[in-house]
């Protein structure tokens, strides 16, 4: 997805990163999208909007799927303060 260049952000780039982390994580954990859905109390499309940057992540969210994935919340945002 292009921008014009007065509209990119470091923000951009960093939710880029969160939403490659988390496709990332959900296949080094060996699960389905419906999988993760199901665990999370969402439905499947609604992961997949996730994981394509279409639909922001709730930090409950991201909570859960750091429990379900076995990883760290700064594995997803690096630059998260300790």
């Amino acid at each position: 997805m292009d921008h014009p260049a007065w509209m990119v952000s470091h923000y951009d780039k960093r939710f880029e990163l969160l939403v490659q982390r988390l496709r990332d994580a959900r296949h080094e954990a060996n699960l389905s999208q419906t999988e993760v859905a199901e665990r999370i109390e969402l439905t499947q499309p609604l992961v997949s909007r996730i994981e394509a940057g279409q639909r922001k992540i709730d930090p409950i969210e991201l909570a859960m799927l750091c429990r379900i994935y076995r990883k760290p919340v700064r594995y997803f945002v690096p630059d998260m303060p300790v």
